[in-house]
């Protein structure tokens, strides 16, 4: 379901700017703030990175990562 609101033109113009770097759409920039806030407030103790990391990792597709094998790195 999508809807109209109203929001601050420098929120909107910040938004924009963000969303190309990020490639979302304008709407999409300011839903994941809006997530990434709600969810930074329901967890005070976490760093808001942390937080934001997270939502990235949560959104990625599954099928595209790789397993980790313990000692596959060693140099």
């Amino acid at each position: 379901m999508s809807m109209s609101v109203r929001i601050d033109d420098e929120l909107y113009e910040q938004a924009k700017s963000a969303s190309k770097g990020e490639c979302r759409t304008i709407a999409g920039q300011l839903e994941f703030w809006a997530k990434v806030g709600r969810v930074a407030l329901d967890n005070p103790d976490l760093p808001i990175d942390f937080v934001r990391e997270l939502m990235i990792a949560k959104a990625e597709d599954r099928t595209q990562l790789t397993a980790f094998m313990p000692g596959q790195f060693r140099g």
